[in-house]
């Protein structure tokens, strides 16, 4: 009989608001997903739609003035919400890691790769004899085909690829069951790219991890996601397993972000683009937050902000247009 698939992660209608002077930005307004042991989930739009928001939020790291204004992020059933910050401070690394968009502001320049891996074991597990932690640090390093000499030298004797390597070390270390990678690739080149994506998926089931990938790279997400949920102004547009959103893409959005992606199979003499810029979430329109880019908009559109509906096995999407066709 086959293992049914476990829920570690969910979301449960999320909110996250930032108070400034002239008004309020909601950042994440109303999302909700879920997150399978060992899933691959690709959170996908463009720059300002709330995607690093909401992942930094998993840790709750979100900066002040952010503050959650509703909703749960329940992990194995714990609302991380509701955690203190000794348990918080535990839970992050050994449950849940997080790899950040730029390595080198986040590694501490005046630490050596190894000191950076020891004292995160440390923290973690300060009883781990020195010699058993450093053996734990060689391994991992042969695992992502880092040279042990490397352990001496500093974030800045290392490339772009290098560092990214050695930041994916760090959130694996304590073997958490969750992975959050905030933009990796953002500071990569298509070959070092390359090698990051093999790596990735390789790692993935060498220690059979959970990904939350956070991208505006579809490229990307179509070759590590499982499903990918398409986020737009704070709010999800549509969440499918991956070959569904690039196959039957329903909402106008998904469709535009595709439809963007240069084809070298096509006969294309100039590049697509979206026409427009998403919305200003301090003062944001009325109805759907796409209603004033999309091709496609219809009276109501403009009137009542439609709902993330269920319209097939595993593939919902928030567009009133594609309901009005079911109807």
């Amino acid at each position: 009989m086959p293992q049914l698939e476990k829920t570690i992660l969910e979301v449960q209608d999320l909110s996250i608001a930032y108070p400034i002077t002239i008004g309020v930005v909601r950042a994440v307004e109303g999302v909700s997903f879920t997150l399978d042991d060992g899933e691959a989930l690709g959170l996908v739009g463009e720059s300002g739609c709330g995607k690093s928001t909401l992942g930094l939020s998993i840790l709750k790291l979100h900066r002040p003035p952010g503050r959650v204004t509703g909703g749960k992020i329940l992990y194995r059933g714990t609302d991380i919400l509701s955690m203190s910050d000794r348990a918080l401070l535990k839970m992050r690394g050994q449950n849940i890691s997080m790899i950040f968009q730029n390595p080198l502001t986040s590694l501490n320049p005046l630490f050596t790769v190894e000191k950076h891996f020891l004292e995160t074991i440390h923290f973690h597990d300060a009883s781990m004899p020195r010699e058993r932690a450093r053996a734990a640090v060689g391994k991992m390093l042969e695992t992502l085909g880092i040279e042990k000499k490397r352990l001496k030298e500093y974030p800045h004797q290392l490339s772009g690829g290098m560092r990214q390597r050695i930041m994916i070390g760090l959130a694996l270390i304590m073997n958490p069951d969750i992975i959050i990678a905030d933009e990796p690739t953002t500071s990569l080149d298509v070959i070092v790219e390359a090698g990051f994506t093999d790596l990735l998926m390789s790692l993935r089931s060498i220690y059979k991890l959970s990904i939350i990938l956070i991208t505006h790279n579809l490229g990307l997400v179509a070759e590590i996601a499982d499903r990918i949920a398409v986020m737009y102004a704070g709010r999800l547009m549509e969440v499918a397993t991956t070959e569904e959103i690039f196959a039957h893409p329903l909402h106008p959005y998904t469709q535009g972000l595709i439809a963007c992606v240069p084809n070298i199979l096509v006969d294309q003499k100039e590049l697509v683009t979206m026409p427009g810029s998403p919305p200003d979430l301090v003062d944001r329109p009325a109805g759907c937050p796409f209603a004033p880019r999309c091709p496609q908009v219809i009276p109501i559109c403009r009137q009542k902000t439609p709902a993330l509906i269920q319209h097939a096995p595993s593939h919902s999407a928030a567009c009133w247009l594609y309901r009005q066709k079911e109807g």
